[in-house]
C-alpha cells in the first residue's frame, strides 16, 4: 500500500505479507470483505491523499477522505502492522 499526496506531495509504503502474519486468516477474511470492484471515487480535491492499495489479484487508488468501513480497516490494519 502506497499513500502518496498532501501538501508536500510525499509518498510513505507499508508492505504486509499475510501468510507472515500470526492472524492471518483475519487478514484473507478481511480481505475477501473489501469491495475490490467498487471503489470509491477519489474526490480530486488537491492536497489530498491517496492510497494504491494492492492484493495479489487487484490494486484500487482509494482518496483517504472516502476509506470507510472494509476499506479503513484495511488501511488501518496495514498501517498498524507495520508499526
Amino acid at each position: 500500500m502506497v499513500r502518496s499526496g498532501g501538501v508536500a506531495g510525499l509518498s510513505r509504503e507499508w508492505t504486509v505479507v499475510v501468510e507472515q502474519q500470526p492472524d492471518a486468516d483475519a487478514w484473507r477474511e478481511l480481505l475477501e470483505h473489501v469491495p475490490w470492484e467498487a471503489p470509491p471515487a477519489e474526490d480530486g480535491r488537491p492536497d489530498r491523499y491517496v492510497y494504491r492499495i494492492r492484493s495479489s489479484t487487484h490494486e484500487v487508488r482509494v482518496g483517504e477522505s472516502a476509506l470507510e468501513g472494509p476499506w479503513r480497516e484495511l488501511v488501518d490494519r496495514v498501517r498498524a502492522a507495520q508499526g
